[in-house]
């Protein structure tokens, strides 16, 4: 068990983000929990790279002095696996948001699906998500989207360095991407149906790495807290 001192000067915790919870909630769940083990007034605790709600995975999650490090952290390559399903978008480009069109899938084919895949590899230009957490005029661009207000969003060019599909099963598609920072798995999503002629979105999001950190090597929010009190 590592001490109050320890965790003020700086600790690099590996957290498997659970599902359905902001990644701002699990550092406050942590800084709430480090505090009340340790009796301590003040900590820093932050995490260098945010996961939707609805993905889960590996939380890079720095304490103390650390904190210091996590735009170093963020900038690092990422790996993520997970699921596109084809022949519908939302306006969210996952689950968040119900589907709000359909599309013909009856055209695409297992090559067709492999062939395209390579159009997303290298530099590619990408529109952030209307639902994402960035801001505008000091606003997140999410809260334009749920008031019904349309906002200018300009691309951004981000890398793809791997972009492999692992499993076909009907409309959905398993896949694993390695990616730089700044990279919207569910624009990729929306952006593959469209090359597909047809429309996507994403249905689930894991990231496994981040660098050289593993989530393989990560905790759950609940043996963290468990480790506290032994």
């Amino acid at each position: 068990m590592l001490t109050a001192e320890e965790y003020l000067s700086g600790q690099v915790l590996l957290i498997d983000k659970p599902l359905h919870w902001t990644s701002f909630q699990v550092v406050n769940k942590l800084r709430w929990e480090i505090k009340q083990a340790f009796k301590i007034k003040k900590i820093k605790v932050g995490h260098a790279g945010t996961l939707d709600p609805l993905a889960t995975g590996l939380l890079v999650i720095c304490t103390g002095k650390m904190t210091k490090q996590i735009d170093t952290f963020q900038a690092q390559t990422k790996e993520y696996t997970g699921t596109f399903v084809l022949g519908s978008t939302t306006p969210s480009y996952d689950l968040e948001t119900e589907i709000d069109e359909t599309f013909p899938t009856e055209h695409i084919s297992k090559d067709i699906i492999e062939e395209t895949t390579k159009q997303f590899i290298g530099n590619i230009e990408q529109l952030p998500p209307v639902f994402s957490a960035i801001k505008k005029d000091g606003k997140r661009l999410y809260e334009f989207a749920r008031a019904g207000e349309n906002v200018e969003i300009k691309p951004r060019t981000v890398h793809i360095s791997e972009f492999k599909i692992t499993k076909i099963d009907r409309l959905n598609i398993d896949f694993r991407v390695v990616c730089s920072k700044g990279t919207y798995i569910r624009s990729l999503s929306n952006d593959f149906g469209k090359a597909l002629q047809s429309g996507a979105h994403l249905s689930a999001l894991r990231r496994t790495k981040i660098g050289s950190f593993k989530v393989d090597d990560a905790v759950t929010v609940n043996d963290f807290i468990q480790s506290l009190k032994n």
